[in-house]
């Protein structure tokens, strides 16, 4: 289970609800109703896996598995499906991560201060996650510190204050329209001087002006280097879960541009297509770190594939 306490897996379940009444109601019901395990049986079961969002290459590769699995195993039961079925979704998210990912909090020995660098589009949830990542850190006794990069948007620096007061931690923050690797200088700067542990710097996911984005994700990434050559530690991309299959093109851009190291999906608990995790999970070959479950300081939770697979369809 990870580093998962109760109430955390309880939040899981809970966010997931609306995905997991979904699947589960429909597997339950073809199951229920399926007498034998033959050809209408497993495109029934395609077009459930399709409706979650899990993806068409992903779904294909599901009941390929699983139809080999059966064949060798030779089972005949309904029930022993759902089995094997769970542990091939979990087989699909444990291949893209190691037993570091299952602990995101934990900072290599040595680092400091370990700098994330956050990206992803306007509208995720990148301002609030980057909230409740300092409010988790904190929490964890870390000396945290948010760098507030994203100086195009209006209202951005104001959310992220918001967010910092109410996490406890400071923030460094310039004027709108400023220069956002001046802001990413002076943070990492500030970072050094004041024996921080954990710097998280909020980046812009939209500009109001000719410049290419991916280009100005790059220069920023360039001016860390500047004061600390080995950062960015890490880059985590936030994705919206209920944008479904377009968060996956998202997600192609910015890994080719900034070199993503880690996934967090926010608003899991705002749709039924939850399955969008496991089409991320095998189109980019990246580990999910963190999955967001509701709107509160705490609804950010470390990904645990076992846990999430469990979550959707435990009977």
């Amino acid at each position: 289970m990870g580093i998962l306490d109760k109430l955390s897996l309880k939040k899981i379940k809970d966010g997931l609800t609306r995905t997991r009444n979904d699947l589960l109601g429909k597997i339950l019901n073809l199951f229920g109703t399926t007498r034998a395990i033959d050809a209408n049986f497993f495109t029934n079961l395609e077009e459930i896996l399709i409706s979650a969002d899990v993806g068409v290459d992903m779904t294909d590769k599901i009941i390929s598995n699983l139809k080999e699995r059966l064949k060798i195993e030779r089972i005949n039961e309904v029930n022993d499906v759902l089995t094997i079925l769970k542990d091939e979704l979990y087989k699909i998210l444990k291949s893209t991560c190691d037993s570091k990912d299952l602990d995101p909090f934990l900072i290599p020995e040595g680092v400091k201060p370990f700098v994330i660098m956050i990206v992803g589009v306007n509208g995720v949830g990148k301002t609030t996650t980057i909230g409740k990542l300092a409010y988790n850190y904190k929490s964890r006794g870390k000396k945290v510190l948010i760098g507030a990069a994203d100086t195009f948007r209006a209202a951005a620096n104001e959310q992220l204050e918001i967010w910092a007061e109410r996490a406890g931690v400071d923030i460094i923050q310039q004027q709108k329209g400023a220069d956002p690797g001046a802001v990413v200088f002076d943070t990492l700067k500030s970072a050094v001087a004041r024996n921080i542990d954990v710097v998280l710097v909020d980046t812009a996911g939209r500009l109001h002006t000719k410049t290419n984005l991916m280009e100005e994700l790059k220069k920023v990434k360039k001016v860390m280097q500047k004061v600390i050559p080995e950062a960015p530690h890490e880059v985590w991309l936030v994705l919206d879960a209920t944008t479904g299959q377009n968060s996956i093109q998202q997600a192609r851009q910015f890994k080719q541009a900034v070199g993503v190291t880690g996934l967090i999906i926010t608003k899991l608990d705002g749709t039924a297509k939850g399955g969008v995790v496991f089409a991320i999970a095998n189109e980019l070959k990246i580990p999910v770190k963190f999955i967001g479950v509701g709107e509160d300081i705490d609804d950010l939770q470390p990904f645990d594939p076992e846990v999430f697979v469990d979550a959707l369809l435990k009977t």
